[in-house]
């Protein structure tokens, strides 16, 4: 049995050539970065088809890994847009928009829209557990951050948690006024959905009509279990988004 002399060089396979929808997907981060804004456009799938000379189904596969990694969004009947990397996430711990926004190193602000005493109609009734025609206070504010609008808030108060507000005509902190007349918020019950927002809400918002949006409904409670706050919050889909911490019971 003969050796062989000399060395075989060992055969390296070619390096594998990336999947057409990974290099779509190169080539779109490449030119969000190459200078796109956030929330401008990205071209049409169509439009992208014909640039790249790919497939429809690979032009989705690689918008799908954008929309997973965060980089882009889209907003339904109306396009892809570059999201924006600011993103704010809120976990479900009960906080306030204004701690929420201070705890990313940015400065809350707020513009009152409305603020006025109303009567309890047939959901606050049953939210706040007051009779219909109970006296509430309305508010809503645009609530921003950095200056720029960030979410739509709409809150119910019964009115002896808020005495003097609508005569005083400006607003704070709501919860620290709740605090002060011994009903400082200490549990909630929330529910969250997907939406999209009007075409006021979209003006407000500083977005396009049919925007995306994250509507949440919540009922605060204070210590001793009174309903203190009703509140409709529509956050731009975008800029927020809610982490939640599951854990998976043990089976015995």
């Amino acid at each position: 049995m003969s050796e062989t002399t000399g060395q075989t060089s060992a055969r390296r396979p070619a390096s594998a050539r990336p999947a057409k929808h990974e290099s779509l997907r190169r080539a779109l981060i490449e030119r969000i970065e190459d200078g796109l804004a956030p929330h401008q456009p990205l071209p049409s799938e169509r439009e992208l088809m014909q640039r790249y000379e790919v497939s429809r189904m690979t032009v989705r596969r690689a918008l799908e890994r954008l929309v997973q990694e965060g980089r882009v969004y889209r907003v339904h009947g109306v396009g892809t847009f570059v999201a924006d990397p600011a993103t704010i996430s809120k976990s479900l711990r009960l906080t306030s928009f204004s701690e929420d926004i201070r705890a990313r190193n940015m400065t809350p602000g707020s513009r009152l829209l409305h603020l006025a005493t109303t009567a309890a109609d047939m959901a606050c009734s049953r939210d706040l557990f007051v009779a219909p025609g109970t006296p509430l206070v309305h508010v809503s504010r645009l609530r921003l951050a950095d200056g720029e609008p960030m979410c739509l808030e709409r809150v119910w108060l019964p009115e002896a948690f808020a005495p003097g507000l609508v005569d005083l005509g400006e607003l704070d902190s709501l919860y620290e006024l709740l605090e002060r007349q011994g009903a400082r918020p200490e549990t909630a019950d929330q529910t969250i959905r997907a939406t999209v927002v009007d075409a006021e809400e979209a003006e407000l918002l500083g977005v396009p009509a049919h925007f995306p949006a994250i509507v949440v409904q919540r009922v605060t409670r204070d210590a001793r279990g009174r309903a203190v706050e009703r509140a409709i919050s529509h956050y731009r889909a975008d800029r927020y988004d809610f982490r939640v911490t599951i854990s998976r019971e043990r089976q015995e």
